[in-house]
């Protein structure tokens, strides 16, 4: 069963992947990654370095060059170059999200 099969959710693919950064929660790190496909509970990415020297399977997903839109997001599985992360969503985003609902009926 290919990757795409096992998702359930919507999902966006980008013809030219987005440019963002990924973050440790505590700032001590960051690196440069590309979002190839999104969905509203999680992404497809591509991080620069090795995903393994990370270490941390809690990060934000920086998607402005101010840090102003972020994800929380936790590591879902690494596949060769790519990496699924899951966003970890709260309050009523996340009750949202479990039932099916989209942002704009």
């Amino acid at each position: 069963m290919s990757e795409g099969e096992l998702r359930k959710d919507r999902r966006v693919a980008f013809e030219r992947p987005l440019d963002a950064r990924v973050m440790a929660i505590d700032g001590t790190w960051q690196r440069a990654c590309k979002i190839h496909d999104v969905s509203e509970m999680g992404a497809k990415l591509v991080i620069d370095g090795a995903v393994t020297d990370i270490g941390q399977r809690e990060f934000f997903l920086v998607l402005s060059p101010i840090g102003l839109a972020y994800r929380h997001c936790e590591l879902a599985w690494i596949n060769g170059e790519f990496v699924g992360v899951q966003f970890i969503n709260r309050g009523r985003a996340a009750k949202r999200a479990r039932r099916g609902e989209t942002l704009v009926k």
